[in-house]
């Protein structure tokens, strides 16, 4: 079998085994979960092992992979994170849930639903402070108002976003206006909603520490299942894995060169002109993998191989007491940025470790050999 380089090594079973465990948690006040599978695009193998562990929904903010997801035979309830205008006819034809707070979105996903004989349900996001997507507190009632009008809409929820764009932290103030505007909402309309989205994976430490976690019932969550964190600190929950994502990239060239360039110094290919601290002669390794690959800030080396700067095909490093040769291979550990980066380039292969079963709940926690499935995706 060939093993491609670079290449992302992906470990189903943790991922299964963090959504389970963050299923269970949640769970214990009420809490359901949507995953979020947009960091890794939709990847059905990586989607079916967020179900197995639990996850209710399978949320993501482009179409493309809500379709992709559905071609590859997964039957679950899907969300949309985020709805362009222009493609409402694919929204209402492949998602059977939408975040929304334009009245002009929702009156084009009401024309296409009319159009095929079916209702579209809608989540309407509240802004409480982070200053992303959101119909203001004081707006709510009469954006509620003309959405109920619109026939084939059906407004299920409401949710929030935080901790995103603006860093604002979940905490009791803001969570528990969540909850009164639902009360609110329900007084005023009756519409029996369900849904009561309180965020994402900044949540786990409010969640944490609160006595009452008022109406929510849902959080949305992509790192923390990916990656084993939560995202106001990107400190470790306990009990997740934080390695189920491995980049394997391959050393091209090793040899012993100065550590400051010789010449005049002008810009770099970025446009950047580059400072460098001259610390003599040292092994530099360059590995076949650069800035049209990854975010390389995101990287962080599991050899304790020092990252000196890259282009836009080449990483160069410090490879230290690393005894590195041309065709050895190097691996590293990615932040959401860099996992983002790594499943979305073209060049970089996906390898499966073990495997998760397509029918749900085929196999527990301690099943599976290690093991490299055959398929390679681009």
């Amino acid at each position: 079998m060939k093993i491609f380089l670079p290449r992302i090594e992906i470990s189903l079973p943790q991922i299964r085994d963090n959504a389970r465990m963050l299923s269970e948690l949640y769970g214990k006040k009420g809490i359901s979960i949507m995953g979020v599978s947009k960091a890794v695009l939709g990847e059905p193998s990586i989607v079916r092992a967020m179900i197995q562990g639990g996850a209710r929904f399978i949320a993501d903010s482009r179409i493309e992979n809500i379709e992709k997801m559905k071609a590859a035979g997964i039957t679950t309830q899907f969300v949309l994170l985020r709805t362009p205008l222009s493609q409402a006819e694919s929204v209402v034809r492949s998602a059977d849930i939408s975040l929304n707070t334009e009245i002009e979105t929702l009156k084009k996903l009401s024309y296409y639903a009319k159009a095929g004989n079916k209702n579209h349900q809608v989540i309407v996001m509240v802004e409480l402070g982070d200053l992303r997507e959101g119909v203001l507190p004081l707006d709510l009632s009469e954006f509620i108002r003309q959405a109920i009008s619109l026939s084939h809409i059906k407004i299920v929820g409401i949710g929030c976003n935080l901790a995103c764009y603006g860093g604002v932290k979940p905490a009791d103030k803001n969570m528990h206006e969540l909850s009164e505007l639902f009360d609110i909402i329900e007084n005023e309309f009756h519409l029996g909603l369900t849904i009561i989205s309180g965020g994402n994976s900044a949540n786990y430490e409010w969640y944490r520490s609160t006595q009452d976690v008022g109406k929510i019932n849902n959080f949305r969550l992509g790192e923390s299942i990916l990656l084993g964190l939560e995202t106001v600190n990107r400190k470790t929950i306990p009990g997740l894995h934080t390695d189920a994502f491995k980049l394997v990239a391959e050393v091209i060239e090793s040899k012993k060169k100065p550590s400051f360039p010789f010449g005049d110094i002008g810009q770099d290919a970025f446009g950047n002109v580059p400072v460098f601290q001259d610390k003599g002669i040292h092994q530099r390794v360059i590995i076949a993998l650069g800035k049209q690959d990854i975010l390389v800030s995101s990287l962080k080396s599991n050899n304790s191989l020092e990252i000196l700067g890259s282009s836009s095909d080449h990483i160069i490093l410090n490879s230290k007491n690393n005894n590195l040769k041309v065709g050895d291979e190097v691996n590293f550990s990615l932040d959401y940025g860099g996992l983002l980066a790594a499943m979305t380039s073209p060049f970089i292969k996906k390898h499966f470790i073990s495997s998760v079963h397509p029918e749900i709940g085929k196999f527990g926690r301690d099943q599976g050999a290690r093991k490299i499935l055959p398929q390679a995706y681009g």
